[in-house]
């Protein structure tokens, strides 16, 4: 699968934040991936940089300031409840 200039282009926003470091920019291209296509949720079990809700402001901002909402991140059990 192609990954389109769009998610490049938000990908390369969310690295350039800070809030996600460079080695790990597959997690920067999931939140993007999520976000163009319009997704409402990306349940994930890493915690460490996407589901990490200290970052959860700054990539909701860092999305809405290229024209996106950003999906909400939880983990399974957050989705699901406990």
């Amino acid at each position: 699968m192609d990954i389109s200039p769009k998610v490049t282009e938000l990908g390369s926003r969310i690295l350039a934040s800070g809030r996600i470091p460079p080695r790990a920019a597959a997690d920067a291209a999931h939140i993007a991936i999520a976000a163009v296509h319009g997704m409402d949720f990306l349940v994930t079990w890493n915690c460490v940089h996407i589901a990490n809700p200290a970052n959860s402001r700054a990539l909701g901002l860092i999305c809405r300031e290229q024209g996106y909402d950003c999906p909400v991140i939880c983990t399974p059990d957050g989705l699901m409840g406990e």
